[in-house]
């Protein structure tokens, strides 16, 4: 044929610069997405307070003292012990329900309050769950946390929280927790609340929340009239959440720890 020719003309190719300006904006957007799922740094003088038991003092005296301090914190139910009979020393359902619409976290501390060691697989899993359905009839969300009755932990219910999607559970001991290196599942205390327990163990154990350590306190009732093994005198507790106020620290429930552990 006779007709005009088509000459194909490639395009430029990219300048120095331009390829450069590309590659930038690339790693660029990289950086952001990794950021959009880092985990935040954990600041110093973070520090998570939990209730353990249902015990009654902790809605009536307990969470008003938080609220005015403006304290986050967990508190783990259990229908153990006299809970269904003893209405004087035991939350009532309605109580567990108006903590959680005040802000604060309701973790799941077992039907019965027995040792993970003691239970068959199946015992425990019915005794998780009858506290999850308990939180669902009342309008309460299903636990993400969780406190071993007793602090005795196994490897069987850390697979069990696992599967059942719990993010934390709470154990004994007496160090800081670090989430580089401990298991979340199996999460140590800082302090734990005694008769005996002193306002200078109390900050010690506060100073140990710094270089990525968070502080975990346990405490029971405050009062605790059933078991004055594990009460805190008012007067005591009432020091310990100044000092907390008076230091400056971050004080927030179990769950919170989400954002810092991604």
């Amino acid at each position: 044929m006779n007709g005009p020719r088509l000459v194909y003309i490639p395009p430029p190719l990219l300048t120095m610069k331009a390829l450069t300006a590309a590659l930038s904006f690339a790693c660029l957007t990289v950086v952001l997405c990794w950021r959009a799922f880092a985990a935040e740094t954990v600041p110093d003088k973070l520090v998570v307070l939990t209730f353990d038991d249902s015990v009654v003092s902790q809605a009536n005296y307990v969470a008003p003292l938080l609220k005015k301090h403006g304290f986050g914190a967990t508190f783990f139910i259990t229908e153990g012990f006299e809970f269904l009979v003893d209405k004087k020393n035991y939350m009532t359902w309605e109580q567990i329900k108006a903590l959680h619409e005040q802000g604060f976290e309701i973790g799941n501390h077992t039907r019965k309050h027995a040792g993970v060691t003691k239970q068959m697989p199946e015992q425990l899993a019915a005794d998780v769950e009858f506290i999850e359905t308990r939180c669902a009839e009342h309008g309460v969300p299903k636990p993400v946390s969780f406190c071993y009755p007793g602090y005795a932990t196994s490897e069987g219910a850390v697979k069990l929280l696992r599967e059942r999607g719990y993010q934390f559970a709470r154990a004994g001991g007496a160090k800081a927790f670090d989430p580089t290196t401990d298991e979340p599942l199996l999460m140590p205390q800082a302090f734990d609340g005694k008769p005996e327990s002193t306002l200078e163990q109390f900050k010690a154990a506060v100073a140990q929340a710094k270089n990525g350590k968070i502080a975990v306190m346990t405490f029971h009732g405050v009062p605790d009239i059933k078991h004055p093994w594990v009460n805190t005198d008012p007067a005591k507790f009432e020091a310990y959440m100044q000092h907390l106020k008076d230091e400056g620290c971050t004080v927030i429930a179990m769950r919170d720890l989400a954002k810092y552990l991604k």
